[in-house]
């Protein structure tokens, strides 16, 4: 699947978790401006993939490239990643302006910056969220805080974004704003990745999927509406009709202080 002038690209990836192999070699690769779902039902390596691509967890064989060449921290400074949300607390109280200001902090920055709190409003803005910025996280919505962690990844403008489940859980307003904002990012060249059970109202945007099953990909090519998502090996998820209640929906994240 090598893509020419591909942002970011994955050749033969094989990853290996506890002597059980979950990834035999897959290959991807996203233009600059191009969307690619990655579909599969549970358990057939989506989120593997996507966190090998961020050097989240490590691969056994293969190569990740970014830019045309071989994935390094620097280059990975390029990327903006939105993991699953998780279900255990940071303890941390922050607001929805301070975790998105904290994706403008790095390995090599520890200041955000003077025009950090303009930005950060600007992301927020984006995503319809704005109104919220002094609100602590906790107290929002499942959807909303959703939409918080994926501010907290477009804040730096990254030049690729990769999304684990961005609509799993979250309610149809959230659904929108997402969609509206990386309709803005796929048109400002942004390369972008999105891990989906089904397309929703992301399936204009799509350009093309990679369907996996039990580690391997079986699809590339037109998202498989023919035969639905649901009727994928594995498929069981929370459909996205009812907003997920703020307990059972918190952010893990480090805030500046």
């Amino acid at each position: 699947m090598a893509a020419p002038n591909a942002a970011i690209a994955a050749h033969d990836l094989r990853v290996s978790l506890g002597g059980t192999d979950i990834l035999h070699g897959v290959s991807i690769a996203v233009r600059p401006g191009e969307v690619v779902a990655v579909m599969g039902g549970n358990g057939s390596g989506k989120s593997t993939l996507v966190r090998a691509l961020v050097s989240a967890i490590a691969h056994s064989h293969g190569v990740v490239e970014i830019g045309g060449t071989a994935r390094t921290p620097e280059s990975l400074a390029r990327v903006g990643y939105v993991p699953q949300r998780v279900s255990a607390t940071s303890g941390v109280s922050a607001t929805a302006l301070e975790v998105v200001t904290s994706g403008l902090l790095g390995a090599r920055r520890w200041h955000p910056g003077r025009d950090a709190k303009r930005r950060a409003i600007v992301a927020l803005d984006a995503l319809g969220i704005g109104p919220l910025a002094t609100q602590d996280v906790s107290t929002l919505s499942g959807g909303q805080q959703q939409r918080v962690l994926i501010a907290r990844a477009l804040v730096r403008k990254p030049s690729i974004l990769i999304l684990d489940e961005p609509m799993a859980g979250v309610d149809v307003p959230s659904q929108e704003a997402l969609a509206h904002t990386l309709a803005d990012a796929k048109a400002s060249g942004t390369a972008i990745i999105i891990v989906l059970h089904e397309l929703g109202a992301l399936a204009p945007l799509i350009d093309h999927a990679i369907v996996l099953d039990a580690g391997c990909v079986v699809h590339v090519g037109a998202p498989p509406r023919e035969f639905g998502v649901h009727a994928l090996p594995g498929h069981d998820h929370l459909h996205p009709h009812d907003d997920v209640p703020p307990e059972s929906s918190t952010l893990q994240i480090e805030v500046p202080r």
